[in-house]
């Protein structure tokens, strides 16, 4: 069978399962219409923890050990992680996998890093070489304002354009095989990034979501790989 659908889209010879998935989120984010979907829920913005990486680290890790727990699966079982997050050396990944005896594959996509994960995950376990992969991602606002922005201990006042970071975790467990009542992963398709030439680096939202138009309205630098996928 050809799994290769024009250019950038793949299909599935064997549907991958999504066997557990497991959230972690800060306080703000309760006030969002997702509040009563989060598996874990914290009001102090270091968890506890010393410094918000750590934090980050903590919220990225307990997210894996959730989605586990929900798929039913130790860590043995695992053939790979994938994640990535938003800082240099993708270190709240990296550190966790440092603590999880798991295969790693680091990816580093921002916004795109679960999408590019389970992606790569779908494509592994369909290929064969992969039975169960848990995909991870996280980002935490205090940890982005010092890695892009400027650092909170500044008080730089902030733009009317300018974005507030999830604080936040997300993981999702792929398996080979699964109940008829799991979603399944058919279809992948890899997407580009599109430079619309978007000058204030604050403004994300203009530069990561406008409605195409015409092929005309946008003038194309650059690509790099992202990813969507499609479930049913």
């Amino acid at each position: 069978m050809n799994k290769k659908i024009k250019r950038s889209t793949v299909k599935f010879e064997n549907p991958v399962y999504i066997t557990g998935f497991g959230s972690v989120a800060g306080k703000s984010e309760m006030q969002s219409p997702l509040s009563d979907w989060f598996d874990v829920v914290f009001d102090d913005d270091a968890w506890g923890e010393k410094s918000w990486e750590k934090c980050e680290r903590k919220m990225f890790l307990r997210a894996i050990e959730i989605a586990l727990a929900k798929a039913g699966l130790q860590e043995e079982k695992v053939d790979y992680l994938i994640g990535g997050d938003l800082l240099n050396q993708i270190i709240s990944a990296s550190y966790s996998a440092r603590e999880m005896n798991i295969p790693f594959f680091g990816v580093y996509g921002a916004c795109s890093t679960m999408a590019q994960s389970i992606t790569m995950g779908a494509m592994l376990i369909d290929g064969g070489f992969a039975e169960n992969i848990a995909c991870a991602t996280s980002s935490h606002f205090a940890t982005a304002e010092r890695q892009y922005r400027g650092p909170l201990e500044l008080g730089t006042p902030k733009t009317p354009t300018a974005q507030w970071t999830v604080v936040g975790a997300g993981a999702t467990v792929l398996s080979k095989t699964g109940a008829p009542i799991y979603p399944k992963i058919t279809y992948a398709t890899t997407g580009r990034v599109l430079d619309f030439g978007i000058k204030d680096a604050n403004n994300m939202g203009a530069a990561m979501a406008p409605r195409r138009q015409k092929p005309s309205c946008y003038i194309l630098k650059k690509r790099v790989e992202i990813s969507t996928i499609m479930t049913r």
